[in-house]
């Protein structure tokens, strides 16, 4: 007798391979027969008649670290049919770090994370795993953050990691990678991380490459002149050349500035792939991006973490000091989305959620740089923001199709860089999966269902070794979602966000339900994984 059993389904496995109208029996965790199972009786019985069974999704970039912590049923994830995420992304978040760094990080990144229990053991990843394994409703995986490494040896500070600093470093890797870490993530345009230089990252990829796993990089734009020509792109595939290390993108995708000019992004790519670099990529189906506006500050201003940055900003001359090195020095891409950010995330004022930082300047009648810096002063730095979208439609549906394309490519798959923070969040949070295996396909790959989902499930189960997940076989793992690949669809939008998707009728984790007849069942079977 089957615990579980799935009759009558349009079962897509993940391989990309047709969809093909078979069973599937789950015991326990693992999925124990596909086939013509009619006549198998089972503790339940799913009909999906007329519906898609597939593995659940595997989101490859999603900053719910904290937010797990604090609401482990996770309702705007597993109700877009994810059952796996990949935390500890563009280096930011909280092992392995002493009790004392963690307390400052997690200060340091309230604005994008949120605000987890002081009391924590974050002192190593092994520690960090045990806080989600089988403790919240998704499957967690953890990469190294580069920021937390810099961090424990380094302290908040602008300094080389040099000799006896680096084989610190080094061992500190390879522990965590060792402890279940399946690679080393980073974000160059957040700190610690963009007080590195390229050959810090290719000595710290070395022992990634040596352990098989993956560098994850969000490319950097801060102290462009410590990066490999400038930082970027290049930057990036230099270190997976001089390392031998797999390099994979963070959302990876064009904007309203490149919109339909994909070579611009995948040239150099392409031709380092066919140099041998072992490379693959993410994005997200969404025009603009989210993050905390803390980053908008000058390199100097991080130095000596969240206490020193509002000292600074208490102090008249140093407040005078990052502003108008602010205004020197914002890239042209940074000043854009400084321009057109809105407020998602302000939990000592929330008001000021869903209000453009433009406006309010105009309404002081003063400059957006004093304005945000005064509004970061005032609510001790707990601010994220999202760029508003192109006004121009024909951007925003070439971004569309540019999304499409990419992901047509083999080498892709799809990460919401989900930050779930606030009542004006980044709608990407409640419905980048759905979005993209609704909307998107229907108007741009009508045939292409199947595929879609092999880049959300196989792809990023093979890229990171998650062992068992990603396809359904016999004696896998149960993560499977079951949708109605008609009407499936995102609902959540900028000025509303958090509306959850149509469509996703049950997922299941590890074999039990967490979402049933559209209802999240309060179950918390995720694993920390692999």
């Amino acid at each position: 007798m089957f615990d579980i059993l799935i009759l009558n389904g349009k079962l897509i496995d993940g391989t990309g391979s047709k969809a093909v109208r078979k069973d599937v029996g789950i015991i326990n965790d693992k999925i124990d027969a596909i086939g013509d199972l009619q006549n198998s009786s089972a503790n339940m019985i799913i009909d999906a008649e007329g519906k898609t069974v597939s593995p659940g999704f595997i989101d490859t970039h999603a900053h719910s670290d904290a937010s797990l912590l604090l609401d482990p049923i996770h309702e705007n994830g597993i109700r877009q049919g994810i059952t796996t995420e990949i935390l500890g992304q563009d280096g930011l978040s909280y092992a392995p770090l002493s009790n004392e760094n963690y307390l400052i990080n997690k200060n340091y990144l309230a604005g994008i994370l949120g605000n987890p229990p002081d009391d924590l053991d974050m002192s190593s990843v092994e520690k960090f795993r045990s806080h989600y394994d089988k403790k919240c409703s998704i499957n967690t995986v953890y990469p190294v953050p580069h920021g937390a490494i810099r961090l424990e040896i380094l302290g908040f500070n602008d300094k080389p990691l040099a000799g006896d600093d680096m084989k610190k470093a080094k061992d500190l890797l390879y522990k965590s990678l060792t402890e279940g870490a399946v690679g080393l993530a980073t974000g160059m345009s957040y700190y610690p991380n963009a007080w590195s230089d390229t050959k810090e990252l290719i000595e710290l990829c070395e022992v990634v490459s040596d352990s098989s796993k993956v560098y994850i990089t969000h490319l950097r734009d801060r102290n462009t002149e410590r990066g490999y020509k400038g930082g970027g792109i290049l930057e990036a595939l230099e270190i997976g050349k001089q390392a031998g290390v797999k390099v994979h993108f963070s959302h990876h995708r064009t904007n309203a500035s490149n919109a339909g000019n994909i070579s611009e992004i995948i040239d150099d790519i392409d031709k380092a792939k066919n140099e041998g670099v072992d490379i693959t990529l993410e994005l997200y189906p969404y025009p603009t991006g989210s993050t905390y506006p803390l980053s908008f500050l000058p390199s100097f201003a991080h130095e000596g973490g969240p206490t020193e940055v509002l000292k600074r900003l208490n102090d008249p001359a140093g407040f005078e000091k990052i502003v108008s090195t602010m205004i020197q020095e914002l890239s042209p891409y940074r000043k854009n989305a400084f321009n057109d950010a809105v407020f998602s995330y302000s939990p000592n004022s929330p008001e000021l959620e869903g209000m453009s930082l433009a406006d309010i300047a105009n309404t002081k009648n003063q400059s957006t740089e004093i304005t945000l810096c005064e509004l970061l002063r005032d609510n001790k730095l707990q601010l994220g923001y999202w760029q508003s979208p192109p006004k121009n439609v024909n951007v925003w549906n070439q971004i569309n199709l540019d999304a499409i394309n990419l992901l047509k490519r083999d080498d892709y798959m799809v990460g919401s860089d989900s930050i779930p923070m606030g009542d004006y969040c980044h709608p990407r949070a409640y419905g980048c999966f759905p979005r993209f295996l609704g909307r998107l396909r229907r108007s741009h790959w009508v045939d292409g269902l199947e595929q879609m989902i092999q880049r959300m499930t196989q792809n990023p189960a093979e890229r990171f070794g998650l062992v068992g997940r990603g396809v359904i076989k016999e004696k896998n793992y149960a993560d499977i979602v079951i949708f109605d690949s008609e009407i499936i669809n995102d609902i959540a939008t900028y000025d509303d966000p958090i509306q959850f998707p149509v469509g996703i009728e049950h997922v299941l984790v590890n074999g039990e339900l967490v979402v049933k007849n559209n209802k999240v069942t309060g179950a918390i079977p995720g694993r920390a994984i692999p």
